[in-house]
């Protein structure tokens, strides 16, 4: 299939430093993916806020990606961006709010992310009856789930349908659920569904195991690594923080671990961060640092771009879609 207008625009114009550097890493997760390897991506930041739904759930109804990594906030945020739209605020001269003026918008009941403000109302507590009850159901039958796959649970329900204010086509989670896409949360509880829960285990209304953990994603993330690596496994990774640190040890975690030397480094990397190297940030650490961890091979395609991932991570979406 021919590129699309956006495509060919980049290629055009994005020639040096950190534009170029988008189109390389764009050019070369589609080699990977043409050449049979798996890709998996990791959400950091407030990306589900930014909407990245709209271009990312069509990435995977397409199958460019093969499994996700993201922090709990992109794992509700989605769900709340799908049932609670129209009550979000954008405050575009959010540099200039006093401390007056924020404690105003908590008494409003708005949670602010940069420019964007989350509605508590309309977005948490819409969706929490539902999920504590999934949840209740789960334990009274002595079964356990992972966070992410008590929200498909949620989703494909239908019990959320009536307060749909997005096209549901915009919703990366809703697409995840339907492909039933594997994917690792950690640091689940750092979420405001994982204080809920935690609040439910305090009151004795639900079993803290009732919630699969972190170490089970790990287990769950090496059988899935070892299952689907003939072709390799590339990593992209958009933001810094655990959505990326904590699948990337998967590698490390199998060979040296677990000695099972026949592990392949991940074949692909991109990180697209604004961190830098300069205090010791393991967010900002450049590829070639990752070489002396055991993550990546002398010889993987490594790419960083310097820049917004809302800015960038859109247009590298857009020219594995050939828009």
């Amino acid at each position: 299939m021919s590129k699309g207008a956006i495509s060919q625009f980049i290629e055009k114009y994005y020639l040096h430093f950190n534009a170029a550097a988008l189109v390389d890493a764009a050019k070369d997760y589609e080699k990977q993916l043409q050449g049979g390897s798996k890709m998996l991506v990791s959400l950091a930041g407030a990306m589900s806020t930014a909407e990245i739904g709209k271009i990312f759930a069509e990435m995977i109804r397409k199958d460019k990606v093969h499994i996700v990594s993201c922090t709990g906030a992109n794992l509700e945020e989605d769900v709340m961006n799908l049932v609670a739209h129209s009550h979000y605020k954008r405050v575009p001269n959010y540099r200039d709010l006093t401390p007056k003026d924020e404690w105003g918008l908590l008494e409003k009941g708005l949670n602010r992310v940069t420019d964007t403000c989350i509605p508590e109302e309309e977005a948490f507590r819409r969706i929490q009856h539902r999920i504590v009850k999934i949840w209740k159901d789960a334990e009274e039958k002595g079964e356990r789930f992972f966070p992410h796959e008590f929200l498909y649970r949620l989703l494909l329900s239908g019990a959320l349908e009536e307060h749909y204010e997005i096209d549901i086509k915009d919703s990366w989670m809703y697409a995840a659920a339907e492909k039933n896409l594997p994917m690792v949360v950690p640091g689940w509880e750092d979420s405001t569904l994982g204080n809920i829960f935690a609040s439910y285990v305090l009151k004795g209304e639900l079993k803290a195991s009732t919630m699969k953990s972190g170490i089970e994603y790990m287990t769950f993330l090496a059988d899935w690594y070892t299952g689907n690596s003939k072709n390799g496994i590339g990593f992209f990774q958009i933001g810094g923080g655990i959505a990326g640190d904590f699948p990337i040890c998967v590698v490390p975690m199998l060979y040296q671990d677990m000695e099972r030397t026949d592990t392949p480094f991940w074949s692909y990397f991109c990180q697209i961060s604004d961190s830098t190297t300069s205090y010791g940030s393991y967010s900002g650490a450049v590829p070639n640092e990752k070489i002396t961890w055991g993550k990546l091979d002398i010889d993987t395609p490594k790419h960083i771009i310097e820049s917004d991932a809302t800015i960038v991570a859109p247009l590298i979406f857009a020219y594995l879609l050939d828009m």
